[in-house]
């Protein structure tokens, strides 16, 4: 079956503020982050720390995503725009935030809030792990919603049209509705790679983390396997998607997101490994850590 991208970016106004669905997915993920993190607290899975703190670590946490991901987007994926054009770097409501800037950003604010807190700060960070991947997945909705970050053709008889895309540019949209029904269309369905990240980077690792993590885990193993599979799904959603102005890096296939995984494959066996002989972190429930 081919789709016809056909999603408003703006989900309501109210007057002249346009609300977009990226800014939703945001709010979700944050939101989600917040009721998970909420969860693992009572349940003393971060032993001295209580909903205050809590609330202070997902405070700077969510001020490292979005400064780390925009700037990190507009350095690995659009320096030149930069350049042309510093402001740039305010319009998120546009799009263009880099998971792996945004992962930067949340280890700076998680490393700096636990020093304040005299944590260890893979302890930390394995508590912030399995809260992050709902909120991958809304962001992929996201980009699916926006018509950004699209897949390469399938070549076949399912797939997705998206009308912004290069080879539609020229069509009014009377003209890509006309086209879409008499099926002249179809050999420009693409892969709806946003969707396969969604499932992969969303679902997936949500559910393997948040069920690994349900037991008490060396230091570092959560994290680890964090790193390991968003490294290993994203390497291999890249091969299906629309290299990053449409260049590859090398050998004709290798992305620059793909070369941005390898170092979290690597980090993520080396923390699995480092986990063996780690210290396991028991639970507190919160009302005994809180006196």
């Amino acid at each position: 079956m081919i789709y016809l991208h056909a999603i408003d970016p703006i989900a309501f106004s109210l007057g002249p503020v346009q609300v977009h669905w990226y800014g939703l997915m945001y709010l979700l993920a944050f939101f989600s982050a917040w009721a998970l993190g909420r969860s693992r607290v009572r349940a003393g899975r971060l032993p001295g720390v209580d909903m205050n703190g809590f609330s202070d670590l997902l405070f700077y946490s969510m001020m490292g995503v979005v400064l780390g991901g925009r700037i990190g987007y507009m350095l690995f994926y659009a320096f030149d725009a930069l350049l042309a054009n510093p402001l740039i770097l305010f319009k998120v409501w546009e799009g263009g935030m880099s998971f792996h800037g945004g992962m930067l950003g949340v280890l700076i604010a998680a490393a700096w809030w636990t020093r304040r807190q005299r944590l260890h700060v893979f302890d930390v960070i394995d508590f912030i792990a399995p809260l992050v991947p709902l909120g991958l997945g809304f962001g992929r909705l996201g980009n699916f919603i926006g018509a950004e970050l699209w897949g390469k053709f399938t070549h076949a008889g399912w797939g997705v049209i998206f009308p912004h895309a290069p080879e539609l540019q020229n069509l009014s949209s009377a003209q890509v509705q006309a086209e879409y029904a008499a099926g002249a269309l179809d050999r420009f369905a693409r892969h709806p790679s946003q969707l396969y990240e969604a499932a992969l980077e969303g679902v997936v690792m949500f559910v393997v983390l948040w069920t690994f993590s349900m037991k008490p885990r060396a230091r570092y193993a959560v994290s680890g396997l964090f790193a390991l599979l968003y490294g290993v799904f994203r390497f291999a959603v890249e091969f299906v998607r629309v290299p990053d102005n449409g260049l590859y890096v090398a050998f004709g296939w290798l992305t620059r997101g793909q070369i941005l995984s390898l170092p979290l494959v690597a980090a993520g066996l080396l923390l699995l490994w480092l986990s063996r002989r780690a210290p396991v972190l028991q639970p507190v429930p919160v009302t005994e850590a809180a006196k």
